[in-house]
């Protein structure tokens, strides 16, 4: 007759493998429900081009552009409007809080240390292709 704690520590085994297994397929589950049809990431011509006026077309060129023209870089792109829909959902005081502060990768002042709140704002509306709220 075997031991009793054997005969646990085989339940406890295969109990384990039995949820392993069930973390698997509910992991690989929600890997195909992520393969859905996805937005076409913005053009390259979308992503490349400047603001209309001058100075803000140099401040984009300079600091905006070196993140949300990289798709690398996990910023929303410009012109990416799937992208920057639901940060511009939270409002124009929070966005000009995060570009002044930073936020998660964006850094304090985006790298602008020189910029008006102003010019925050046009350059978010420039890159979200979008009106602030």
């Amino acid at each position: 007759m075997p031991a009793p704690t054997a005969s646990l520590l085989s339940l406890s085994i295969a109990r384990l493998y039995r949820l392993g297994r069930v973390a698997l397929c509910l992991a690989l589950g929600g890997l195909l429900v992520a393969c859905g049809d996805k937005p076409a990431p913005p053009s390259t011509a979308a992503v490349q081009q400047l603001p209309d006026d001058s100075v803000l077309a140099r401040i984009y060129d300079s600091s905006c552009k070196l993140c949300h023209a990289n798709p690398a870089s996990s910023a929303p792109l410009t012109g990416d409007v799937q992208a920057w829909r639901p940060r511009i959902a939270q409002g124009a005081d929070t966005l000009l809080d995060h570009s002044i502060n930073g936020y998660n990768g964006m850094p304090p002042m985006g790298l602008c240390m020189q910029c008006s709140e102003e010019q925050f704002l046009a350059l978010i509306r420039f890159m979200s292709a979008q009106d602030l709220q």
